[in-house]
């Protein structure tokens, strides 16, 4: 077992990794809570014993079509039967969508209530359920409505893993494709608990640094913005971890016609995504290059004038705005075939 720790101040909470560490979860609750919000999904395997405490579980939908405010509504009208204070706790567990709807309805309810994320998916124990962003989607595009709201406590146990469906793995290692990009690690050379905590310590150093995505945060979106777009436009049918996949190799075209990084780079980036975690590099064919170029110009870190983008270059990734539109269709002519 490991107990990492994402060093926000008087707001810094525990990320506790390794097998069998559900007993773990009430250590990491809140001493005032009375209530626990239980949000969840169907078929979650997890078995949550909070002695003491008044537990109300509630069951929201699968997929991203479920992550919307008609769910928040939903949750926090649950809330208020039941009666839960600032002094209570909501407890997600389950997947990235599980955390991201439950840490959003936990910030909402009386302006902020104590939320702990039980993580039963490999892209939820390295990415999603750290760091406090949480949302939903509109029709408009993924996750433009949120909040920052940092958990109190954050739980991975590994055991969640054996039964998490072969896609469902694919997506985590969309994300941690993405941190070998970040740093150079070679993850896949490390043990399970190892990755993980390794994932879990590069983003909190990361999040500790930039709560609010500021600056340095950003770099966490590398390979994101194209993501969101395929996301949107398969109506869902590419995942997360999957659209990341393919939005690494998307972002490495992009820096090479741009001049950032050479032919080389490019092919690194095919033969660790598609190569080292056997991911998907190309998206689906069919799509549509002016749907895709509108959706990416409507994400929530587009700013001024052309779009932005995280990009490879002679210093490593960067924050690139102001992306012209040739520059862009010119890259996903590359990769759409």
């Amino acid at each position: 077992m490991r107990r990492l720790n994402v060093p926000l101040g008087d707001r810094s909470y525990d990320v506790v990794v390794g097998r069998g560490v559900a007993a773990e979860l009430e250590s990491l609750l809140p001493m005032t809570a009375q209530r626990a919000a239980v949000i969840t999904q169907d078929g979650i395997p997890a078995e949550i014993v909070l002695p003491g405490l008044d537990v109300e579980t509630f069951v929201i939908g699968q997929g991203e079509g479920a992550k919307t405010l008609r769910t928040i509504e939903t949750l926090v009208r649950g809330f208020a039967e039941m009666g839960l204070t600032r002094n209570d706790v909501v407890i997600g567990v389950g997947g990235g969508m599980v955390t991201d709807v439950a840490g959003f309805a936990a910030s909402t309810w009386h302006r902020g209530v104590p939320v702990v994320h039980v993580s039963t998916s490999l892209l939820g124990m390295v990415d999603a359920a750290i760091g406090g962003k949480t949302g939903v989607n509109l029709p408009e595009g993924k996750n433009l409505v949120g909040a920052y709201w940092q958990p109190t406590g954050v739980l991975c146990d590994l055991d969640f893993l054996d039964t998490l469906p072969p896609r469902e793995m694919r997506c985590g290692l969309g994300e941690m494709a993405k941190y070998h990009f970040l740093t150079g690690d070679d993850l896949l050379a490390m043990d399970l608990e190892e990755r993980v905590a390794r994932c879990i310590e590069i983003k909190a150093e990361v999040v500790a640094s930039d709560e609010r995505e500021g600056g340095r945060r950003a770099l966490l979106n590398y390979g994101h913005t194209f993501a969101h777009a395929l996301e949107i436009a398969t109506q869902h049918g590419l995942a997360h971890g999957e659209a990341v996949a393919v939005g690494l190799i998307y972002a490495a075209e992009l820096g090479f016609e741009l001049g950032r990084i050479d032919a080389a780079r490019v092919q690194e980036h095919r033969a660790v995504v598609a190569g080292e975690y056997d991911l998907m590099a190309n998206p689906p064919l069919g799509l549509d290059a002016d749907e895709l170029v509108s959706l990416m110009y409507r994400d929530k870190k587009a700013v001024g004038l052309g779009l932005t983008f995280v990009l490879d270059g002679p210093a490593g990734l960067e924050v690139v705005s102001g992306v012209g539109e040739t520059q862009v269709r010119a890259a996903m002519a590359r990769i759409l075939g």
